[in-house]
């Protein structure tokens, strides 16, 4: 049996499945409810339970004292309800809100996708979490202070490990360090959540998801907070890459649109090569969605990452066609190509 969890003073409310804790159910609804290790170790997910019941097992969490309970203190990581709940709790409005971190991480899994991109499954301290907005990107710190910036490929509610693509730019002494010599159990150093690209909710609109290359990263991790929020408005995701290889997790992108009715998938490849057996759509990804809308954008928002060129030509096309600058969600990627010692 399911229950409900009100949200004050918002007024927000959602469900949350039996075994759930409050916190679980929150973030899987797209409420960003501050939070720290998600194991009662913290503290930071305390809040007022202003009405119902909830459950902490056998034993109460450590971080949460006999006083927070007299006072009628919840701690959401840990709190499985037992009837309609109400609590109060001040939600993250903005990545402003979110406290920027440095933490170490361990590689828990390398997997190649293409010949040119890897996939990395960061693993945080077993005390700690990252608290993200889906599309924001990590920073990882050199050891000579430089620092690489990669964007954060799941959504906040499956963060029991960090995602990042990352495709080897040619004369990128980083990358190929990451391709060639980075191994599973190796620790880095992260700090974050970075930027302002995120999923911005509350409307019916239209929404367009336009990536380049491994702009596919924090799309991916939008579009999962997306379908598990339940959003039901037309999503339309255009990914443009050079040849067939390049659409990495293509069969997942195809998964959201065999599953989800409202949910499009248009892969565009820019120069298919004779043996790809290439029937789809050609050419620059901007003018592929210009000429699936005809209409113009004046009921879209457009979310766009990827290679600058890519982006820029999107934010000037889309906008003379009658999309709102402020509609227009943008992460360009500047690659870093200096050739240096790891």
């Amino acid at each position: 049996m399911s229950f409900t969890v009100k949200i004050e003073p918002s007024g927000h409310h959602f469900e949350v499945r039996p075994g759930e804790t409050i916190l679980e159910g929150a973030l899987k609804h797209g409420y960003a409810f501050p939070y720290g290790c998600r194991n009662g170790s913290c503290g930071a997910c305390k809040g007022k339970l202003l009405a119902g019941e909830v459950d902490y097992g056998t034993d109460r969490p450590r971080a949460l004292s006999s006083e927070d309970v007299a006072k009628g203190i919840g701690l959401f990581c840990q709190a499985k309800p037992r009837t309609d709940v109400v609590v109060e709790v001040k939600e993250v409005g903005s990545s402003a809100e979110i406290d920027i971190r440095i933490l170490p991480v361990k590689v828990h899994k390398k997997e190649m996708l293409a010949h040119d991109v890897v996939r990395l499954f960061l693993k945080l301290p077993d005390t700690e979490r990252l608290p993200f907005l889906a599309g924001q990107y990590l920073d990882i710190l050199l050891k000579d202070g430089r620092r690489r910036s990669f964007s954060i490929a799941n959504a906040p509610h499956d963060d029991a490990f960090l995602e990042l693509h990352i495709r080897h730019v040619e004369g990128g002494d980083f990358t190929g360090y990451v391709i060639n010599t980075l191994k599973e159990k190796d620790v880095l150093r992260i700090e974050g959540p970075h930027g302002q690209f995120h999923l911005h909710e509350g409307t019916d609109r239209t929404l367009i998801f336009m990536a380049g290359g491994t702009g596919f990263a924090p799309i991916k991790g939008i579009i999962e907070h997306a379908l598990a929020e339940g959003l039901t408005q037309p999503m339309n995701l255009y990914w443009g890459v050079r040849d067939k290889p390049d659409l990495y997790l293509r069969e997942l992108a195809e998964k959201w649109a065999n599953d989800v009715p409202h949910f499009h998938f248009i892969p565009v490849l820019s120069n298919p090569g004779p043996a790809s057996g290439w029937t789809g759509r050609t050419g620059y990804v901007h003018e592929v969605v210009m000429a699936d809308f005809p209409g113009g954008f004046a009921n879209c928002e457009a979310y766009a990452s990827g290679p600058p060129v890519m982006v820029n030509a999107g934010h000037a096309a889309f906008i003379e066609r009658g999309l709102p600058a402020d509609r227009y969600f943008s992460d360009a990627f500047e690659f870093q190509r200096p050739v240096s010692k790891v």
